[in-house]
């Protein structure tokens, strides 16, 4: 049952909750766990390849360049419902990459924060997106936003992290808001497990003899009624079935994010400097209020801590935000045009 409980937890509060996706991967052969390319990719300088898809107007012809960055378990397949009309009426290019070991992206067993804004950094080069462009980052895809914010804020028109994830280890995290807050235990009992006991938690993920946590429990301790309701219409996650996570590269892959992301940072965002003093660029928060994998009061915190961070809060949203056809185009309105719309601004106890 452990092993059940906190793969739910993975699922929800590492973002593939938030993004359920239809992967375009099939095996070349039986036995064979490498997939079939059938996506534009780009070479890195370590010879790792990225897979991408565009949408949103051409990018010669666009005003706005957005770099979409997915969470835990999902894709560049990933939904972000903002309308094409809404793209073309604002010139909006976005680019959805599979980060390293998802979907089309070669693994990268070498991984860390570093590695993960670098990957943004060079990919935007490969494909040209100019000197300084817009990253949305969501849940878990939020660790690679943190980073490119610490590490090329030069290169930045704009951030949104939308339901950013919150690392239990981040030194300036206040004990009183984090003591009893039972996904803390979670974190360290998931990064205890994927560093100690990999090779038991893929063995009971992907066994037939006992039921196991291999498919999606809709478990409304994590997932809010809008949330489940979300749920119940999307296709799945491939990923998380046992065919998915038999992969051994996959599986290792999926570890991998998880402790980087929820292992010790080598630096503090709630320690962060502005990085744009003159407003040269702006950075936002999305957040639910009734999002159960990132409570509204730690996320309100970091707003607290960093005040130069421009905090939207959905009253009635949860972690899939992104599948909110209004909230995404608030987002976009918000991030490109400066828009504060009303409906978002937090309703903060008196």
């Amino acid at each position: 049952m452990i092993f059940r409980g906190l793969l739910g937890f993975m699922m929800g509060c590492f973002g593939c909750a938030g993004q359920p996706t239809e992967p375009k991967i099939e095996s070349k052969a039986v036995g064979d766990d490498q997939p079939v390319i059938t996506s534009p990719r780009v070479r890195l300088s370590d010879g790792r390849f990225l897979a991408y898809r565009e949408r949103g107007v051409p990018k010669i012809k666009s005003s706005y360049r957005i770099i979409i960055v997915h969470g835990f378990g999902s894709s560049k397949d990933m939904s972000f419902m903002a309308s094409d009309e809404l793209l073309d009426e604002l010139g909006v290019y976005l680019l959805i990459y599979d980060r390293a070991g998802y979907g089309e992206s070669d693994h990268n067993p070498k991984r860390t924060l570093k590695s993960e804004a670098s990957d943004i950094e060079e990919l935007a080069d490969l494909m040209q997106l100019g000197p300084k462009y817009y990253v949305i980052g969501v849940s878990l895809g939020c660790y690679p936003a943190w980073s490119c914010l610490k590490r090329i804020p030069n290169r930045l028109a704009g951030v949104a992290l939308v339901v950013p994830f919150v690392n239990y280890k981040w030194r300036s995290l206040p004990d009183n808001l984090t003591r009893d807050d039972y996904r803390k235990q979670l974190c360290q009992w998931v990064i205890w497990v994927t560093r100690h006991a990999r090779g038991l938690l893929h063995w009971w993920l992907t066994q037939t003899i006992f039921p196991s946590a291999s498919v999606l429990d809709q478990n409304p301790q994590f997932f809010c009624e809008k949330d489940l309701e979300v749920l119940k219409n999307t296709p799945g996650y491939q990923l998380f079935t046992q065919d998915g996570l038999r992969s051994r590269k996959v599986f290792d892959s999926l570890c991998r994010d998880c402790t980087v992301a929820f292992g010790k940072w080598d630096f503090d965002p709630l320690e962060l400097s502005n990085p744009y003093p003159k407003n040269e660029s702006s950075v936002h928060i999305w957040q639910g209020y009734k999002d159960k994998v990132v409570p509204v009061e730690l996320q309100r915190h970091v707003w607290e801590r960093l005040p130069w961070i421009r905090y939207h809060e959905v009253p009635d949203g949860g972690h899939l935000l992104v599948y909110d056809t209004a909230v995404c185009e608030a987002i976009l309105r918000s991030l490109l045009l400066g828009e504060d719309p009303l409906l978002y601004r937090p309703k903060l106890d008196s």
